[in-house]
């Protein structure tokens, strides 16, 4: 009697013993696609325990990446949140591990799965070669991807204050900007450049509004702990300058809150009782640790058309430079940080205004030549060297509206004045000028980011060029102010200050 034998289906997938050579050759290759495409995917066909877990993953992370673009093309400002808020970057950075490592588990496991025994001898050789390199790559870029977005982690996290953020000023935000000089022989901090920056929450569009460090008679708002103690504004005389307002505030730390910085509190009223303007937020910037950024960033290129010297420490005895150590002469040069801080910063055989276009030209050079390229391939090094560079207490959560804001400013355009002769006197100044000159600057400040928005609605391009309200040289044009640093009136003499405010910019410094 003959035996019934049934026939069974076997999946040649599932077992390539039932294929000809060429056809588990191409298994082999189609198993490896289909992981590198789909991580997850493979291991999910074969129906294993706990086989689904890596395609959850995938499609999970997928699904993240697909929701964040729609949301990115609505609203571009959350792009910025993404990049900068420390707890969604420490989710993003967790998802990316586990997706990572998910994807090279799933690599190993498919190479298992293809059985290298059955693939012909050439496409073993391949197939492990390809193999080799998935993994190679996939865990490079996972690797390297971790390490970039933890240090932009750190970063925020380090940089910028926690607690939550303030609205905005009558439609404006208002942040001081200064540069801290707490040198060798110098009793504490002493900032060297003072700047408020107002910007429009609405439009970006800015207002660089530069006061002198010597300015005296500084008044207080209303309600700063120092209006009590200077009633009548800071004016015990030549020792009573704007940038001692500082030291002011660290002498009387008992009446602030434990949870500022005294000293900055009190140059933020100074400034505010200058202005006019509330005053949220402050960045400082240490020149000293400045160096260390530009050495971060690979040096910085710039032309110089006059001799700039690099002065030798002053006599306590005369307060006068000691002989020049160097000269950075004329011509292009590509400075690391020590010399691109003296040639900002060198005040010997120079005015301030020189002392300030110098000054704007390290500024430019600076967001010229940081480019995506240099960020990219020294993002570690400007990480480690910004936190002990700039402070701020700007808070991390609003680091995205502000990013957003400076984006909006290079459509809106800048309007800048200096609070130096020929129309603010440092030495006695009319405060009720000085505000009405800033609210006026202000009032164009807004007409030109209106025009600047209508001109983009209709495709005329962004308005790129800065205008400066002040000062105006002899043909009635008007000049830009630094960035960076404002001018110093007085110290050369106020009519050298006008006579040098008519001064070719480009006759003392360019940006190649």
């Amino acid at each position: 009697m003959t035996e019934k034998r049934s026939l069974q289906y076997a999946d040649p997938v599932r077992e390539p013993r039932h294929l000809d050579a060429p056809r588990r050759d191409v298994r082999g290759w189609v198993l490896l696609a289909a992981t590198m495409l789909m991580p997850g995917s493979v291991q999910s066909f074969f129906r294993t325990r706990g086989s689904r877990i890596p395609l959850v993953i995938t499609l999970l992370t997928w699904l993240l990446l697909a929701v964040a673009l729609i949301v990115v093309l609505i609203r571009r400002q959350f792009a910025f949140t993404l990049a900068t808020n420390p707890f969604i970057l420490t989710f993003l950075l967790a998802l990316l591990v586990v997706a990572g490592v998910s994807w090279v588990l799933c690599l190993l496991d498919t190479v298992r799965r293809v059985r290298l025994h059955t693939l012909s001898p050439r496409a073993r050789k391949r197939f492990l070669a390809a193999a080799a390199v998935a993994v190679l790559v996939v865990t490079g870029g996972t690797a390297y991807s971790s390490f970039m977005m933890n240090s932009q982690r750190e970063l925020m996290s380090d940089l910028f204050a926690g607690g939550l953020g303030e609205r905005p000023a009558d439609g404006r935000y208002n942040i001081l900007l200064l540069g801290s000089d707490a040198g060798e022989g110098r009793d504490g901090i002493r900032p060297d450049s003072i700047t408020l920056v107002s910007v429009d929450a609405k439009t970006g569009g800015a207002v660089m509004i530069g006061l002198p460090r010597n300015m005296q008679n500084v008044p207080f708002t209303e309600d700063s702990p120092l209006a009590a103690v200077h009633p009548n504004g800071f004016d015990c005389g030549d020792e009573c300058l704007l940038n001692a307002v500082y030291q002011q505030g660290e002498e009387h730390a008992d009446e602030y809150p434990d949870d500022v910085t005294p000293g900055v509190e009190a140059m933020k009223e100074a400034v505010g009782g200058v202005t006019g303007l509330d005053v949220q937020y402050h960045a400082m910037i240490d020149l000293k640790g400045f160096e260390s950024l530009i050495d971060a960033m690979g040096g910085i290129s710039v032309v110089s058309e006059k001799r700039v010297p690099i002065s030798s420490e002053v006599d306590p005895s005369t307060g006068q430079h000691g002989p020049v150590k160097k000269w950075i002469e004329s011509g292009e040069h590509h400075f690391d940080g020590y010399h691109a801080l003296w040639f900002a910063r060198s005040r010997e055989f120079s005015s301030d205004y020189e002392r300030m276009v110098r000054q704007r030209c390290v500024q430019d050079a600076m967001v010229q030549q940081l480019d995506p390229s240099t960020l990219l391939l020294r993002f570690q090094d400007i990480a480690q060297a910004a936190p002990d560079v700039v402070s701020t207490d700007i808070p991390q959560v609003q680091v995205d509206r502000f990013v957003d804001l400076a984006l909006k400013t290079r459509t809106a355009g800048t309007t800048s004045v200096d609070l130096t002769p020929p129309e603010v006197n440092p030495t006695r100044p009319d405060f009720a000028d000085v505000r009405q000159l800033v609210a006026d600057t202000v009032v164009e400040s807004e007409q030109t980011a209106e025009e600047a928005e209508a001109a983009a609605e209709t495709s005329v391009g962004p308005a790129a060029t800065t205008v400066a309200a002040l000062p105006t040289d002899a043909t009635g044009a008007t000049q830009e102010v630094s960035l960076w640093a404002a001018p110093v009136a007085g110290e050369t003499g106020d009519e050298q200050d006008a006579e040098d405010s008519e001064a070719d910019a480009a006759a003392i410094c360019s940006v190649p």
